[in-house]
């Protein structure tokens, strides 16, 4: 992949979010911004404006964030599952997504992006 994208971060602990920011900066992408809770994520997928996303799994509060994923699937956006130690199976609409694990690497996000994003 040559193009720079524009990767909007879902993610609740904003230390992690600005790694992650830094690191697509490094890659040579830019950041569409980040989002920290199910709610504040799916208004950014509603506005559009980017090319392709870094999914935590569990936001604050213990929230879930597989109404993101299913929002981003409808409007056909390529996502990076992020977890720390997720243990139960994802759904079986989310089971062929790439997963990113905690903690990450400039190289684990780079063959992430490469990874979702092959063939736009």
């Amino acid at each position: 992949m040559n193009e720079p994208l524009r990767v909007l971060v879902v993610e609740d602990e904003p230390l992690i979010a600005m790694v992650l920011e830094d690191y697509l900066e490094c890659l040579g992408h830019g950041s569409a911004g980040t989002a920290d809770s199910v709610e504040a994520a799916l208004a950014k997928v509603a506005d559009g404006g980017f090319d392709a996303v870094i999914l935590d799994l569990h936001l604050r509060n213990g929230e879930a964030s597989w109404p993101v994923a299913d929002a981003l699937m409808a409007v056909n956006k390529p996502f990076l599952l992020a977890t720390g130690g997720h243990l139960e199976a994802p759904p079986s609409r989310h089971a062929a997504v790439p997963v990113l694990t905690k903690p990450f690497t400039m190289e684990s996000v780079r063959t992430g992006l490469d990874e979702i994003t092959t063939g736009m």
